[in-house]
This record gives structure tokens, C-alpha cells and sequence, in this order.
């Protein structure tokens, strides 16, 4: 049940930062050199460290820390969406950068239908597991309940790796911040 818990706020920060860069893109309109906003650059830049700890604790598999860290960069970047939204709204991205945007928005939904594959998976096999110790093998069952656990960090990792990915989102729309 943790598992499902943690991977319900992994979607939901993944889908809010999705929504959110999509809301940012559709608003923006004109590209122009930007003021130098001090809070708000170091707030960006703040968000975009965090956001690189994050790949550097899944890459090492150290998904609590991971998704902690999702969890700060993604208020970090709300913050910076509340303080700058006026600025936003005159700005326009690159092509290059609607490139990225939407690579990275592909990233992101592949990776969580990935996770979310697994996930179905995960539980298919903690449910032949509880059949499997039903009918007194217990031995087979332990198996098939250690591969659901790691089934189920597999998605939850999937799962960061996603809102990592439309967090990077955030990174480009707001570089403007600390050219």
C-alpha cells in the first residue's frame, strides 16, 4: 500500500508539473531580454540543484531521497511561476526549446506508463503470491513477493523519473532567469 501511495504523488506532481508547463506555454508570447530578477534567479537556480540532486540520488537508487528532492524543485518552480507569471506572459520560447518541451513531455508520459505497466504487474504478482502461500508454497510465494517488491520500486522509480522529466520542463521555461 505504501508503494501505491507514493506512486499516486509521483503521478500528481508529475501530471502538476505537466500541467503547469503547459499552462506556461501556452501563455507565452513574445521572447524579449528579460530583467534580472535576483530572489527569483536564485530561487531558480535553487530549483534547477535540486532537481540535479534528484537524477544524481535515483541514478544511485536512493529513491526516497529522490523523490524528497522532486518534491522540493517542484514548490521551488510553483514559487517561481507565482512570482514571475506577468513576465511569463510576455515571453516566447525558442523553437529549439518547444522541441524540448515536448521531447521531455514524451519522456515523461512514456516513462509513467512504463511505471504504471509495472505497477498492474507488481500487484498481478503479490496477488499469485497471496495464492501461492494460500495453497501452503511458501517458498514459491516468498519468491513471487520479493519480485513484486522490487516490481514495485521499479515503478516507483519510473515514476520520479517522470516528474524528473516534466520538471526539466520547468528548467527551460524559466532559464531566462539566470542566463
Amino acid at each position: 500500500m505504501m508503494f501505491a501511495s507514493r506512486r499516486n504523488y509521483c503521478i500528481s506532481l508529475w501530471a502538476l508539473a505537466l500541467g503547469l508547463t503547459l499552462a506556461l506555454v501556452g501563455a507565452v508570447v513574445a521572447q524579449t531580454a528579460a530583467p534580472v530578477f535576483t530572489g527569483t534567479a536564485d530561487l531558480y537556480r535553487r530549483a534547477v540543484a535540486l532537481l540535479d540532486q534528484a537524477q544524481q540520488e535515483l541514478t544511485a537508487g536512493n529513491l526516497s531521497a529522490a523523490l524528497t528532492l522532486v518534491k522540493q524543485s517542484n514548490a521551488s518552480f510553483t514559487d517561481l511561476q507565482k512570482q514571475v507569471a506577468a513576465v511569463l506572459a510576455e515571453r516566447q520560447i525558442s523553437p529549439k526549446d518547444a522541441e524540448q518541451l515536448a521531447s521531455n513531455q514524451k519522456l515523461a508520459a512514456d516513462t509513467q506508463s512504463q511505471g504504471d505497466n509495472l505497477l498492474a504487474t507488481a500487484a498481478a504478482k503479490k496477488k499469485e503470491a497471496g495464492e501461492l502461500e494460500t495453497r501452503g508454497q511458501a517458498e514459491a510465494a516468498n519468491a513471487a513477493y520479493a519480485e513484486s517488491r522490487e516490481q514495485y520500486k521499479q515503478a516507483q522509480k519510473l515514476s520520479i523519473k517522470a516528474a524528473i522529466h516534466a520538471l526539466r520542463n520547468q528548467e527551460i521555461i524559466f532559464r531566462f532567469l539566470a542566463p
